[in-house]
């Protein structure tokens, strides 16, 4: 099925228990997609007619839609039809082998949620027959027996990224070791290492956004050694995030008071990471104007 990019979009992830749907709805927010989940079938409708009515003003809309939804499957073929005459429709659905299935309820010590007093396997095959009709009807059937969870990630991004979002947000948050070490950070480096430009009157007022501290910061022996290297030891930790489905990183890099050199640094350092490919930066200042 092929998609207009400039019409609104529902998704709906449907398919058998245990089968990767909350990993492909994870994947979707990750995507930017606003992602309903446990959807009541009823709701389709009004979440429907609240996208025609928003318009471009919301992004993707994926609905999951699971087997207690026992409604929507009857008529199932109609249902999504009546949908797709406003918007566009797409149905994913996730399946997988008995035995596969069978493991991971187990791993979690949880019953299918059709078993009743069955086994496992009664609650599979009785969730398979009624799924019958909507694996016939859906766009898309991903079969998750052999995949991990990272790689069903990746597979949901591969599917429905939009042109040009795949890859990792990087964060590159300046700071001040004086305030504390941020929590929300995966990387730390330490500009202290730096002659402090607070010590010189004429730059004490300015910060590592003026040019007059930037230029100073960087001209300081082992600044720019500093940023080659470093940039160069992150362009393979941030190739292997995307291929990990790893799509947020923040890197901090601290001075003393989150004002000069830290403030310098992440600019720069910045600069080079999103000439990477699939690399998209937002710098954050945390404890500038703290003094």
């Amino acid at each position: 099925m092929t998609t207009d990019p400039d019409k609104q979009e529902l998704l709906i992830v449907t398919g058998m228990s245990g089968a990767g749907r909350s990993t492909v709805a994870n994947a979707l927010e990750d995507l930017g997609w606003y992602v309903v989940d446990n959807l009541p079938p009823q709701m389709l409708r009004p979440l429907v007619e609240l996208v025609e009515r928003a318009g471009t003003n919301l992004p993707k809309i994926a609905a999951v839609v699971d087997i207690r939804g026992r409604d929507l499957f009857g008529d199932f073929r109609e249902t999504v039809q009546s949908l797709r005459s406003g918007i566009q429709v797409r149905v994913v659905f996730l399946e997988a082998r008995d035995d596969v299935l069978v493991r991971r309820f187990e791993s979690v010590r949880r019953p299918h949620p059709l078993q009743g007093e069955g086994t496992l396997l009664d609650g599979i095959s009785a969730e398979r027959a009624r799924l019958l009709v909507v694996r016939e009807s859906s766009d898309i059937v991903i079969d998750t027996s052999d995949l991990n969870v990272h790689q069903l990630a990746t597979a949901t991004t591969e599917l429905f990224a939009a042109e040009g979002t795949a890859g990792v947000q990087v964060t590159i948050m300046s700071f001040g070791f004086k305030y504390g070490l941020p929590t929300d950070v995966d990387m730390v480096a330490d500009a202290r290492f730096l002659p402090n430009p607070f010590w010189i009157p004429e730059l004490r007022g300015h910060t590592g956004q003026d040019a007059e501290v930037r230029d100073f910061v960087l001209a300081q022996e082992g600044a720019g050694e500093f940023i080659d290297r470093y940039a160069a030891a992150l362009e393979p930790v941030l190739a292997g995030y995307q291929r990990e489905n790893k799509r947020h990183a923040t890197i901090g890099i601290g001075c003393t008071g989150g004002k000069h050199r830290s403030v310098a640094m992440a600019r720069e350092l910045g600069s080079r990471l999103e000439k990477l490919p699939g690399v998209v930066v937002n710098i954050k200042h945390r404890d500038l104007g703290r003094e």
